[in-house]
């Protein structure tokens, strides 16, 4: 902790001096950080190249590490969309006046300093430093040595634009990529307000257990579709392709999908658009029949049951076969990781228990799970989805960085 106690004070202060800063001078940093990433593309993209040369091009993780133009295009209005929402920071959730004359006021306020914990995922660094600002809070990064070029260019990018406008560089601070530092944030009980975690199921738990300050437990997702006996299908198959193809490298896509035994029949076709994206598929033994002849040999496999509940972030996905709504609401809530799930299905009663009964953060009828993201909630970004109850849950925006407080104002009350 010694070794970085001195980091953790000065983004303590920074948070404390955020609290006296103009929203619109908050504002107007982001937007030039925006334009600074775009004016930067070439040096970041080959501090970015640095990073992806350590990394076989055939890792799941590839893809999230990989910046290309058109992402930094994307990081940048992501951050002009974060500066053209409203604050929430003072805003009065509630406020009432007792008979003996104190007027209370509750009152949204930063969390004050949050730590981010991630791995190969070089928006995020952005993105974090983007919610934070914006919200008051001052953000600790500590960013995974696969993606450390990447995050250092991004922060030097981003550092002489928050000094231009009188903004602390500890509000942004990248720690080092190491175990140490990530050791050392887990512990910093009096200088950091919140860690949250964004990767793999094994980082959040390490998190978790090893963590002294409050942990929000964001990422995992072992996402299910369930494809009701009534279901669409020319609906089904494009949300199925959508969500398991889009980006699989991503916390949305899907793992598994659930068929009811009734369209077994419908299965080849349900699956077709998938065999131009070579996705894999490990199906259970009534599937895995309905397949055969349909799907190619060498894309197709007899599912084990390691299979169901697992996050491929791959271009892999479990079938099981279920014989109602009831086996498939059984099968999620075992497997599931309370992420996003769905259904398709054209019968209103099903819809509207799956909807009830899942417990998930984000819960879809007719739609993909590729929507499971803080732009497409119309939060401007996101820094992670939660998939835990308290505090905050789904995709983490600008109110789920801050807490509230009481405001009593008195005219010389005492209590008796």
């Amino acid at each position: 902790m010694s070794d970085y106690s001195a980091l953790f004070e000065a983004a303590r202060q920074a948070s404390r001096a955020l609290a006296t800063v103009a929203a619109a001078t908050i504002d107007a940093a982001l937007r030039d950080i925006a334009e600074a990433l775009v004016a930067h593309t070439d040096f970041l993209l080959a501090e970015n190249a640095k990073d992806l040369a350590r990394m076989l091009a055939t890792d799941p993780r590839y893809d999230r590490l990989r910046l290309t133009p058109e992402r930094l295009q994307g990081i940048a209005q992501d951050l002009r969309n974060v500066a053209a929402l409203p604050s929430p920071v003072g805003a009065v959730l509630s406020q009432n006046e007792l008979a003996n004359g104190l007027r209370l006021s509750k009152v949204r306020v930063p969390l004050g300093v949050v730590g981010i914990i991630y791995e190969a995922r070089p928006n995020v660094t952005i993105d974090s430093l983007s919610i934070c600002l914006k919200t008051g809070n001052s953000c600790l990064l500590k960013g995974g040595s696969d993606a450390a070029a990447s995050n250092a260019a991004l922060i030097e990018v981003a550092g002489p634009v928050l000094s231009r406008h009188g903004l602390p560089l500890a509000a942004a601070t990248l720690l080092p990529p190491d175990r140490a530092a990530t050791e050392a944030l887990l512990l910093a009980v009096g200088y950091v307000d919140v860690v949250i975690p964004r990767g793999s199921q094994s980082l959040i738990n390490y998190v978790r257990q090893h963590a002294r300050v409050p942990v929000i437990e964001t990422g995992a997702g072992v996402v299910h579709t369930y494809f009701d006996e009534t279901g669409d299908l020319a609906h089904g198959s494009a949300i199925v392709a959508n969500a398991k193809t889009r980006r699989v490298s991503v916390c949305n896509s899907l793992d598994c999908l659930l068929i009811n035994e009734q369209r077994l029949r419908d299965l080849p076709a349900l699956l077709a658009p998938l065999v131009a994206a070579q996705v894999q598929v490990f199906a259970d033994a009534p599937a895995h029949a309905a397949l055969a002849g349909a799907y190619p040999p060498e894309l197709l496999a007899e599912a084990t049951e390691e299979h169901f509940g697992t996050e491929f972030l791959d271009y892999k996905m479990a079938v099981k076969t279920v014989p109602n709504l009831d086996a498939a609401l059984a099968h999620i809530a075992r497997h599931g990781s309370r992420h996003s799930e769905a259904i398709v299905s054209e019968d209103a009663a099903h819809i509207e228990t799956f909807l009830q009964v899942v417990d998930a953060a984000a819960v879809y009828a007719n739609a993909s799970t590729a929507f499971t993201d803080g732009a497409h909630f119309g939060l401007g970004a996101e820094i992670g989805i939660s998939t835990q109850k308290l505090h905050a849950r789904g995709p983490m925006g600008l109110e789920e960085l801050t807490s509230y407080k009481w405001l009593v104002r008195g005219t010389g009350q005492v209590r008796v």
